[in-house]
């Protein structure tokens, strides 16, 4: 995981390396410091010099500001180039998932790939951050401060042996034990993100219900459950302090006990044992072997912690689109006839309640067989129940996913044949659950055609009956929209979707149940406007009350993924029991008959 994300640090390669250099060189004269000590207070102190007394203070003045230089500067590169790090890191991963084809969005829920770009990349950023400085200082630190031990005496040294296996023990029991923790905790985060975003979205819902106190349990529960991992967590981590700090002072103690003695009986002359200065020193090496290894163990849970939000931002950047550009792919749709010939198209899940493939994979079946054609300039109605798979077919239209088995065609081309820009750009989607985006209405018009002229955005908002409503905003189409649109109503956010869709100028046009939100005058005002200003246009509506696709070209019902009927509507009415049920329950519940242009008898 390392090689794959290091390059990441791209930009920043440089302050990467310098940083771990520098703390290099700062812990090497932290280490010099102890040795000039002991021979200030060996030969100025208790030799009675002043002049080495002046010496060695001005050394001593010297390394600490030098090292302390190196510490700084140490200090500003290094979350600089993190930060550059986490930067790059977001960046592609944003990117990526702007590449996802629909079966990859599907894969991973909104909420994780927000924590993902968010909470995870903050984790690889502080262990990133650790490593160049930390991570170089610990080791380093401990290096230097081990060699200077047995350089001043090399029996008292092996004191130092003692402390190693406890806390090399001590960090290899609370891996073992916080590691799936933490593999838990960052799987409830993306429960508990979910939640939030859920409530905030709904929160017009939640008021009208009256269900507050519903959604702060359900809050509490998941929060309470990060808390107990983290409690549990911290608590099994909690007892590196007290183990280094056993270490440090037991190690103090025998220090002093075994090098009191040996100075007595040398009488602190170095030449027979040990002096005093020497014995401070070695207590100064202790404290900074000891901190070196409290860092390490610090750094060892921060990259535990890191090392699971690695695997997860990795599976974000090695997760590839199923839904690729051809190579020299055709760019040029011929018209907009559509052709499903012997189509059938499986879902793939990771639910345990799916059923299991013989390839292993979880599947569900979606669209069976489907043989369907559409000429160039039709208006075609798909009409079903709830789930009926009608989303799904128009989809493979666009590629936004690809047939399982059989082929779609667009202008007589099998789909997969074309340039995937230069397809989509031919196909306008109006999706079921289509947003505007925070701004302006013209900047969210815009989408459709970013270079569109005043005149091609006022026919647009005409055919889609968007225009008077526009016109009575207070700036009119420089009226700001809250995100998603929230400050006007869902009729008009669905036009306002509609108008969008013209703006690209396609050869197809796909509105998938757009106009449920509008009155039936609206609708069939709608439907005329298509009529008369796109007549080479395909258009395809996905609708559930037959008044808004009664006088299509074609009417076609589909039930459970299965073309059940097709024909016009006078045809359907002969020929279909199941349409003839639908048109006289809609009728009855509406209390009115419906003529072909959708309105009132």
């Amino acid at each position: 995981m390392i090689g794959k994300l290091a390059k990441y640090a791209k930009g920043y390669r440089l302050l990467a390396v310098a940083t771990p250099m520098m703390v290099v060189l700062e812990s090497l004269l932290e280490i010099l410091i102890p040795f000039v000590m002991a021979d200030l207070i060996d030969k100025g102190i208790y030799g009675g010099s002043m002049s080495e007394i002046t010496k060695y203070g001005l050394l001593l003045i010297c390394a600490a500001f030098v090292s302390l230089t190196f510490g700084v500067a140490a200090g500003i590169t290094a979350p600089f180039a993190s930060a550059g790090f986490a930067s790059n890191l977001r960046k592609a991963m944003f990117e990526k998932v702007q590449d996802y084809d629909f079966m990859s969005i599907d894969k991973f829920s909104t909420a994780s790939i927000v924590t993902r770009l968010t909470t995870d990349v903050t984790n690889v950023q502080q262990a990133f951050q650790m490593i160049i400085r930390i991570f170089a200082r610990a080791p380093s630190m401990l290096v230097f401060a081990l060699i200077a031990a047995f350089r001043v005496n090399h029996e008292l040294s092996l004191i130092f042996l003692i402390s190693m296996p406890i806390l090399f023990f001590g960090m290899l029991i609370m891996s073992t034990r916080v590691r799936p923790i933490f593999e838990r905790v960052f799987k409830t985060y993306d429960k508990m993100n979910n939640v939030v975003q859920e409530n905030i979205r709904g929160m017009r819902v939640v008021k009208s219900f009256n269900r507050q106190d519903h959604e702060i349990d359900k809050f509490d529960a998941v929060s309470g459950t990060i808390f107990k991992d983290f409690s549990k967590a911290e608590k099994t981590m909690a007892w590196m302090a007290p183990i280094v700090q056993f270490s440090t002072y037991l190690c103090m103690v025998l220090l002093c006990w075994f090098g009191g003695q040996m100075i007595v009986a040398s009488g602190n002359n170095e030449a027979l044992g040990l002096t005093a200065g020497q014995l401070m020193s070695m207590v100064t090496y202790t404290t900074q072997i000891l901190m070196s290894l409290m860092m390490l163990s610090m750094i060892f849970v921060m990259l535990i912690m890191a090392r699971e939000s690695a695997k997860r931002i990795v599976e974000i950047l090695e997760e590839d689109s199923h839904i690729f550009s051809p190579e020299n792919g055709i760019t040029e749709v011929r018209d907009g006839s559509v052709d499903f010939e012997d189509v059938t198209f499986e879902y793939k899940h990771e639910d345990q309640d799916l059923l299991l493939t013989d390839e292993g994979q979880k599947k569900r079946k979606a669209l069976f067989k489907v043989d369907l054609h559409i000429d160039s300039g039709m208006t075609v109605g798909l009409i079903g129940a709830t789930g009926s798979s009608k989303s799904t077919l128009v989809q493979l239209i666009p590629r936004l996913y690809d047939a399982t088995e059989g082929v779609v065609r667009v202008g007589g081309t099998d789909v997969r044949e074309y340039d995937l820009e230069s397809l989509r750009n031919q196909v306008a989607m109006v999706l079921q659950k289509n947003v505007l985006f925070s701004g302006t209405v013209k900047e969210n018009l815009l989408w459709g055609n970013e270079n569109a002229t005043d005149e091609e955005l006022r026919h647009a908002l005409k055919v889609s009956c968007s225009e008077e409503f526009v016109e009575k905003m207070p700036e009119g189409w420089d009226t700001h929209l809250e995100q998603g649109g929230s400050n006007i109503s869902g009729g008009q956010r669905q036009r306002l979707c509609i108008a969008r869709a013209l703006l690209k100028k396609p050869k197809i046009l796909i509105l998938d149940d757009s106009t449920s939100a509008v009155d039936m005058k609206t609708d069939a005002q709608i439907r005329r406007a298509f009529r008369e200003e796109m007549p080479d246009v395909t258009k395809i509506i996905i609708a559930q009350r037959i008044s808004s696709v009664i006088d299509s070209d074609m009417i076609v019902i589909i039930d459970h993924g299965r073309i059940m009927a097709q024909g016009t509507h006078d045809e359907l009415m002969e020929s279909s029991e199941i349409y003839r049920e639908i048109y006289e329950t809609q009728n009855k519940t509406s209390g009115v008959d419906l003529d072909v242009e959708g309105g009132a008898l």
